[in-house]
């Protein structure tokens, strides 16, 4: 027997694809975050400077991709086969890159 696209019942799984698109969300957010704490403390700015030219920024993009890698990872596995609710990661996603985003900008950080 085989499966047609109107089949009803086949469906893909797309927990891989929803572990990409929520763990771009995390990476986005933590850009941010890392950033506003390189700026509010000494001391985490210090830790941040991984390339003295670049200065804090350079700790504040590799530790944003690595958590970014980990997520990805660790959703992948945990979402493997699955099918998830697309909507609602898609959702969760959109906010924490919105929250990156604002956590860029100096007025906002400021704020903080």
């Amino acid at each position: 027997m085989t499966m047609h696209a109107t089949d009803s019942t086949a469906q893909i799984p797309n927990g891989p694809g929803a572990a990409a698109v929520l763990a771009a969300g995390i990476g986005s957010f933590f850009v941010g975050a890392f950033a506003v704490a390189a700026d509010q403390s000494p001391a985490i700015k210090s830790l941040m400077i991984f390339s003295r030219p670049t200065g804090p920024l350079s700790g504040v993009t590799t530790c944003a991709i690595v958590l970014w890698l980990v997520s990805w990872a660790v959703l992948h596995a945990r979402w493997q086969g699955r099918s998830v609710e697309l909507g609602r990661v898609s959702a969760i996603a959109l906010g924490l890159l919105a929250l990156g985003i604002l956590l860029t900008f100096p007025p906002v950080a400021d704020l903080l």
